[in-house]
C-alpha cells in the first residue's frame, strides 16, 4: 500500500511539473548563454531577448549592403530606428521569400521588412502594419525593345523571371504568361541582362533604383505596370508588435525623420502619410 501511495504522489508530482512546463516554453537564443522564455507577448519577447530580428532580402533601395556590408536602405533604416525606440538591436536575416511565412511563424524572425507588398494572401497569414509606401509591379525588358513591349497583349509569348512567392509571380501567373521564379528580384534583373529570360516582373521602386541610365542596369528599362499597391511590415498573428510600430510611424512621420529617410533613398515620392 505504502508502495502504491509513492508511485500516485510521483504521478501528481510529474503531472504538476508538466502543467508548469507547458504555461511557457523556453526558446533558445543564439546569441545568449541562457534561453529566452516565450510569452504571449512578443514586444517582450524581443525585449528579453534583446534583438529584433528582420526578415529581408537584399532589394534596394529598401534593403541592400553597402561597400562595408552593412544593411541599408529605407527599410533597413526605418528598422534600426524602430528598434532602437524599443531598447533593443536589430539583426538582419536574408530569408527565401517564398518562405517568409514559415519564418515568421517558426519564429526564426520576428518580422518581414522588405517592401513587402499587403496582398490579401499576406494579410490572411500574418498581422500587418499600416502601408507606408505605394508600389507597383512593372516589366523590365532591354531598352532597345522596348518600343515592342507597350503594353500588356503584347507581353504575350515572352518568358519572365520572377522572385518566388512575390506580387510580381502573381501578377504574371494572373495574365497566363511564361515564366521562371528565382530566389530573388536582383536575381531576375539578373536573367533579362543575361539574355535567359525575355523579361522581369519587380516592383516600381527597385526598378527606379536599379535599371537604366546610371544604373548597374543601364541596358534595361521598364515599360508596363501591371497593378497598383501598397508596402506593409508583417509579423505574427496577435502580435502585439504592430500597434507599437504604427505608432514609430506616426512618430517618425511627424517628426520628418520617416521623410529624411524617403529622401535619402529616392522614394519620397512614394511615402504614405502616417496620421
Amino acid at each position: 500500500m505504502k508502495k502504491l501511495i509513492a508511485l500516485l504522489l510521483t504521478g501528481c508530482m510529474v503531472a504538476a511539473t508538466l502543467v508548469g512546463c507547458g504555461a511557457k516554453e523556453a526558446t533558445a537564443n543564439p546569441d545568449a548563454d541562457v534561453a529566452v522564455e516565450e510569452t504571449a507577448s512578443d514586444l517582450e519577447y524581443v525585449k528579453e531577448k534583446g534583438v529584433l530580428v528582420v526578415g529581408i532580402t537584399d532589394f534596394a533601395p529598401m534593403d541592400y549592403k553597402d561597400e562595408a556590408g552593412e544593411w541599408i536602405g529605407f527599410d533597413a533604416d526605418m528598422a534600426k530606428g524602430f528598434a532602437q525606440k524599443l531598447g533593443v538591436e536589430v539583426e538582419f536575416v536574408e530569408i527565401d521569400w517564398d518562405n517568409k511565412i514559415l519564418e515568421l511563424d517558426g519564429k526564426t524572425i520576428d518580422c518581414v521588412w522588405n517592401g513587402m507588398t499587403l496582398t490579401d494572401e499576406v494579410k490572411a497569414a500574418m498581422d500587418c502594419s499600416n502601408a507606408y509606401c505605394n508600389n507597383a509591379q512593372v516589366v523590365i525588358v532591354p531598352a532597345d525593345k522596348a518600343a515592342d513591349y507597350q503594353t500588356v497583349e503584347s507581353l504575350e509569348g515572352l518568358a519572365f523571371a520572377v522572385e518566388a512567392g512575390s506580387a510580381g509571380e502573381a501578377e504574371v501567373t494572373a495574365l497566363g504568361l511564361d515564366c521562371t521564379p528565382v530566389k530573388a528580384q536582383s536575381d531576375a534583373l539578373m536573367e533579362v541582362a543575361a539574355g535567359t529570360s525575355d523579361a522581369a516582373v519587380i516592383d516600381s521602386l527597385m526598378a527606379a533604383a536599379m535599371v537604366g541610365e546610371g544604373t548597374g542596369y543601364a541596358d534595361l528599362t521598364y515599360t508596363v505596370g501591371l497593378n497598383s499597391e501598397e508596402y506593409g511590415v508583417g509579423f505574427r498573428k496577435g502580435s502585439d508588435l504592430v500597434a507599437e510600430l504604427n505608432a514609430y510611424f506616426v512618430e517618425s512621420y511627424a517628426a520628418g525623420t520617416m521623410q529624411e529617410c524617403a529622401d535619402t533613398y529616392g522614394v519620397a515620392a512614394a511615402l504614405v502619410e502616417q496620421k
